[in-house]
């Protein structure tokens, strides 16, 4: 097949399959880390460590290990990196101390860097009429792989144990390793193919100078995946404390609301299409504000939490589509490294909210956790309004 013929909706849809089950092993954590934290005997600020320091691990993965999509297949590359994230889970399969199931997440972060390589894989096979749809598309993949992860960790950890949960994550990145030389296709051709890797690295920071919009787009979305892990590692530790006494299947159960997400995102990539990625994500963000500071006075029931996780999860994929959009539509050539800056910039917010998650509930409970949330909300609803008038 010809490296650049489009995309048929079948190849769409299994990378976007392919893409749900390589992310989703970052979030297993999320509905049982009150009882990872048990297990090892660490405190709820300690347990922090696991998800952070994957996060970090992953941003900094992502700048050494994506640019190399500009210059190798994406086929190999994709499934070398699933291969690292298999052992990666092997090894907290396994873990007996807290210090090598640290050890573990961390690498697992490091590896995680397919699900980045695909909508750059993707966005150079597709009209560009339809990047908007066919990045919603991968993302409502990614979102389906973290809901999949959240749900069924809750329910299997409730019912086999925490460990359960690791075993059956193993076996699904094996399979899906063993199945990626069929879901790509191959001989691709990337355009600077001839610069060396220090070259590759070296070239992300002229970008920064030449489209400084990506700092923008990436601050955006770091501050929205910072509240995203922030809210669900709270939430967990919230449900399972002795105040509300829900077991972690609720908590998995909660985070099913995801689900809306699924049907939400591409209707959102479509109308972004065409009212513009600036002005839609200034929206998005709006609602989504609305959502996070009915937390606190929503959240002292189960069912009063469904109202602000529903419009949270309604909206909050759309400001990363929207994001990916305002550089996915340049040079085919350098969008892999784009997406370099972008991701790296997203992760190390995801690191930062993390941590900063856990110790915020450690040291205020709810309340902690919901002051953090409507912080990061109003910081990232202000810099969606600037960045629409500096994107005029």
């Amino acid at each position: 097949m010809n490296h650049t013929a489009r995309l048929t909706a079948a190849q769409e849809t299994s990378l976007a399959i392919a893409a749900a089950v390589v992310t989703a092993n970052a979030y297993y954590i999320h509905p049982i880390i009150a009882l990872v934290a048990d297990h090892f005997g660490v405190s709820h600020a300690r347990i922090g460590l696991v998800p952070a320091l994957n996060q970090l691990a992953l941003a900094v993965g992502i700048f050494l290990l994506l640019p190399l999509g500009d210059r190798f297949s994406n086929r190999r590359l994709t499934i070398a990196f699933a291969t690292g994230q298999t052992v990666s889970l092997a090894v907290m399969t396994f873990a007996q101390g807290f210090t090598l199931f640290v050890l573990g997440s961390t690498l697992l972060g490091f590896f995680t860097i397919a699900p980045y390589l695909l909508p750059a894989y993707a966005s150079k096979r597709v009209a560009p009429e339809r990047l908007g749809q066919v990045t919603a598309k991968l993302t409502a993949g990614v979102i389906l792989g973290i809901l999949v992860a959240r749900v069924g960790a809750g329910v299997v950890a409730e019912h086999f144990g925490w460990r359960a949960v690791y075993w059956a994550a193993t076996g699904l990145m094996l399979a899906v390793t063993l199945a990626l030389p069929r879901l790509m296709e191959g001989g691709e051709r990337p355009a600077s193919g001839r610069q060396s890797y220090t070259g590759l690295i070296l070239s992300v920071f002229p970008l920064l100078s030449r489209h400084r919009e990506i700092l923008i787009a990436g601050a955006i979305q770091g501050l929205n995946f910072a509240q995203f892990i922030a809210l669900w590692l709270g939430l967990a530790l919230y449900l399972t404390s002795p105040q509300m006494g829900y077991g972690t299947d609720t908590v998995g159960y909660l985070a099913g609301l995801a689900a809306v997400s699924i049907a939400s995102t591409p209707w959102l990539g479509r109308w972004s299409d065409a009212i513009g990625p600036r002005t839609a994500r200034m929206v998005f963000a709006s609602i989504q504000l609305v959502g996070i500071l009915l937390l606190w006075p929503l959240g002292g029931t189960l069912w009063g939490l469904l109202v602000p996780l529903f419009i949270a999860n309604l909206v909050g994929p759309g400001i990363d589509v929207t994001g990916r959009m305002t550089f996915l539509s340049l040079d085919p050539a350098i969008r892999t490294r784009l997406t370099t800056i972008y991701v790296v910039i997203m992760f190390i917010g995801g690191g930062i909210g993390s941590y900063a998650g856990t110790l915020a509930y450690d040291i205020r409970g709810w309340a902690g956790t919901c002051a953090l949330l409507a912080g990061c909300s109003l910081a990232l609803t202000a810099l969606s309004f600037a960045a629409r008038r500096y994107g005029r």
